[in-house]
């Protein structure tokens, strides 16, 4: 027994000594994302801006070397999230958790970082709950209550519209963006005069759109993912005479994001979205950073990237201010009211939510140079997450 005790002992110290070993010349990040499968290009834009930062501000932060683990959970799967979690933090010993596409990783991964006392930067995972599973989770994206309860506000308030129809993909984020809009747009003395929620997988938009024009409201408001769907809803609108200078077609940032536009055409000019980054935003800091990302990736950058791209400079000031301490209670510290300047505009963390405060911006598809872009023409300034408590 005292053979099995001492040995036990001695495998708790040369544990100890291995991490304080790596704690000395190495900080290692554990990057959990849908590296494969259909959000695989999400992940990747995810990577740029991890790697784009490291490129530009060094490998090495208060003196020590950052290591970048990554794993990928191949879809949004709590279950994978948190296993990986895991291993990262016990096998991997990484002393930082970061990335998540989607809200099912972040979730999955919370409980894990609460037990470990490990700062989990969110990325990108964007359902307000998501600080609320751990008090060491710091987003550095954005929130879907922040984009849709800003859009219900203006359109009642500044947008000239009284009567709206509400259309939404029908699960968590689409759920969220309709509770969102509805609320402020209905505070600020709206009237909602319908809504639908449609399927997530392929859905035939022309009856949806059919039973919106009946109404014959001042708005639609839209929030469905991308990829092709904001196209294929495009089509529809056009085909049962939805004209956007008519009837008002408003919506969240994807279904007019970049590759949105490009298969929209001009069926995209007229619709105003609601969004907190476009790579057209004219700031300085931004205009370096799209040329940057340009020429290591030969593409524009997202707000997928961008997300991580401050993530980066949140984990490397929030190490820069705790000397190279890697324990969550120091770099949380470190990183509550943090404040800087983004590619999106000026961006901090609200010290009491641990949630990311920024701009809003009312953008409209106008053609500039023979491109279709989306032209900012009212900002929202310093908006905060608005769910928290």
């Amino acid at each position: 027994m005292k053979r099995i005790l001492l040995g036990g002992l001695a495998m708790l110290a040369a544990a100890g000594l291995s991490t304080a070993a790596s704690a000395q010349g190495t900080i290692k990040i554990g990057v959990i994302a849908a590296y494969s499968g259909q959000f695989a290009d999400t992940a990747a834009q995810i990577d740029n801006g991890i790697k784009l930062y490291m490129k530009q501000h060094g490998d090495t932060v208060a003196g020590k070397k950052i290591e970048i683990i990554r794993k990928d959970t191949g879809g949004p799967n709590p279950d994978v999230a948190k296993r990986l979690a895991q291993e990262l933090v016990v096998r991997d010993k990484v002393d930082i958790l970061a990335g998540f596409t989607l809200t099912p990783e972040a979730l999955g991964a919370a409980g894990i970082a609460t037990e470990a006392k490990k700062l989990l930067v969110d990325m990108n995972a964007a359902t307000s709950i998501v600080t609320e599973k751990s008090p060491y989770i710091v987003r550095t994206s954005v929130t879907l209550a922040q984009i849709s309860e800003t859009a219900g506000t203006w359109a009642a308030t500044k947008g000239g519209v009284k009567k709206v129809y509400t259309m939404v993909s029908d699960y968590g984020p689409g759920l969220d963006a309709e509770a969102g809009f509805q609320k402020a747009f209905k505070a600020a003395g709206g009237q909602v005069v319908g809504s639908v929620r449609m399927p997530v997988a392929n859905p035939d938009f022309s009856a949806f759109v059919q039973r919106a024009k009946d109404l014959n409201p001042e708005a639609i408001f839209i929030f469905i993912p991308g990829g092709a769907q904001p196209a294929a809803l495009g089509k529809a609108f056009a085909e049962r005479g939805i004209d956007p200078k008519k009837i008002k077609i408003i919506s969240t940032g994807e279904a007019v994001d970049e590759t949105a536009l490009k298969a929209l055409g001009d069926l995209g000019l007229g619709r105003i979205s609601v969004w907190h980054y476009d790579y057209n935003l004219p700031s300085k800091t931004n205009q370096a950073f799209v040329k940057a990302f340009n020429a290591d990736f030969k593409r524009n950058p997202d707000f997928f990237a961008v997300g991580a791209y401050d993530g980066m400079h949140l984990i490397y000031e929030a190490l820069k201010k705790t000397k190279g301490k890697t324990d969550g209670d120091s770099l949380l510290a470190a990183a509550k009211g943090m404040k800087w300047e983004s590619p999106r505009g000026p961006i901090s963390i609200d010290p009491k939510t641990r949630d990311i405060v920024q701009n809003v911006y009312i953008r409209r598809v106008e053609k500039v140079n023979g491109k279709l872009v989306n032209v900012v023409f009212d900002t929202v300034k310093d908006v905060k997450d608005p769910t928290h408590k």
